[in-house]
């Protein structure tokens, strides 16, 4: 059944390849090669369960991937759920339910997600992502930037261009190890599943893929890949929950 997910005889998986980790955020090490992440992970995985060669496409945000959907560049990927990217792909179970958050200086004044919702502050993230659309609507009156990738708005942040970074709550976990200086505000602005995803209109491929995710779900890979790239705490829904990401939030 899983030739389904194999049109070109592999499996194309979609990644997002940034400067940071998460349950969709891939890092290039420095002085490596290639992406590393909990979706390199799962694609590998993929793979040793289908018998399938499988090849990464590596994109610049989760915001690339759903835009592409339709390009026919990908067959399988993985994003944070929202009803903007339903009509554009079709998800399947859940593997992660997690925050979006800001990273502010250490000296900054806002202390809570929703000190920064107002007049006066900038906010930067990463634009056509879930997170992006979620600030601009929590953050009313606030100007609230998107950047064209993940490195941009980093960039931005580091150059005080802007009073917070937005992201989910992983990669920010991931940026704050990295940048001295810095610290995330309490609270959150946003709460999402991450689901794998599949190109719309394709429901034997769903179907599969969505076999695929339940089983490293309940093997523990994926909480194993969670664990490796030092996201233990990582929130994972469990197996009796798994319904499609598709239903009503």
């Amino acid at each position: 059944m899983f030739d389904v997910l194999a049109p070109t005889g592999e499996i194309r998986v979609a990644i997002a390849v940034g400067p940071t980790k998460s349950a969709v955020w891939t890092r290039i090490p420095e002085g490596g090669a290639e992406p590393e992440g909990v979706t390199v992970d799962l694609a590998r995985r993929i793979g040793e369960i289908t018998g399938l060669p499988v090849r990464l496409v590596q994109l610049s945000s989760s915001a690339r991937i759903i835009a592409t959907a339709n390009d026919g560049i990908w067959d399988l990927s993985f994003a944070p759920v929202d009803d903007a990217r339903r009509e554009v792909v079709d998800f399947g179970p859940a593997y992660h339910v997690g925050e979006s958050s800001y990273l502010v200086r250490a000296d900054s004044p806002f202390v809570r997600a929703g000190d920064l919702h107002r007049a006066g502050v900038t906010i930067m993230g990463v634009d056509g992502t879930a997170t992006i659309r979620s600030a601009r609507k929590a953050a009313a009156g606030a100007q609230v930037t998107g950047a064209a990738t993940l490195p941009e708005a980093v960039a931005a942040f580091e150059a005080g261009d802007c009073d917070a970074l937005a992201l989910g709550r992983l990669a920010l976990d991931d940026l704050l190890r990295r940048l001295p200086g810095t610290r995330i505000t309490q609270g959150n602005f946003h709460i999402a599943q991450t689901a794998v995803a599949i190109p719309k209109g394709r429901p034997e491929a769903l179907a599969a893929a969505s076999e695929l995710i339940a089983r490293m779900k309940a093997e523990g890979t994926v909480a194993g890949s969670f664990r490796r790239h030092g996201m233990a705490d990582a929130v994972i829904p469990e197996t009796p929950d798994q319904t499609s990401a598709n239903s009503p939030a």
